[in-house]
């Protein structure tokens, strides 16, 4: 098949894995992006940047991607399982996280997040 589709879990399957210290979280959004919504403590790391950072992440763990939206954190997920890392990719990104009702952190008035 061309085009696989990724392992997924949902906003709220991440969320509890990642509470349980079961599931690593990658943001994969650009910084301006991040200011305005975070995941607390999720890591960083461009997607642009990935294919060089993917030795920063715990390849004893599971790890899940997000995005604003599923789109990028599905590439991410695909070239992280590629390189041998249990990876999925956070179903509709962070917007759906913010529609679960799930904790992130935003940006106040003044810009700071």
């Amino acid at each position: 098949m061309l085009f696989r589709r990724s392992k997924s879990l949902t906003p709220s399957e991440a969320s509890a894995a990642h509470a349980r210290g079961e599931l690593q979280l990658v943001d994969v959004r650009e910084v301006d992006e991040l200011a305005r919504a975070r995941v607390d403590g999720a890591t960083h790391i461009p997607l642009g940047q990935l294919s060089g950072r993917l030795s920063e992440l715990d390849r004893d763990q599971p790890v899940a991607f997000l995005c604003a939206s599923g789109h990028r954190s599905g590439m991410a997920s695909r070239a992280a399982r590629k390189a041998g890392l249990d990876a999925s990719n956070i179903d509709g990104g962070i917007k759906a996280w913010a529609r679960a009702g799930l904790p992130l952190t935003t940006a106040t008035r003044g810009g700071a997040a």
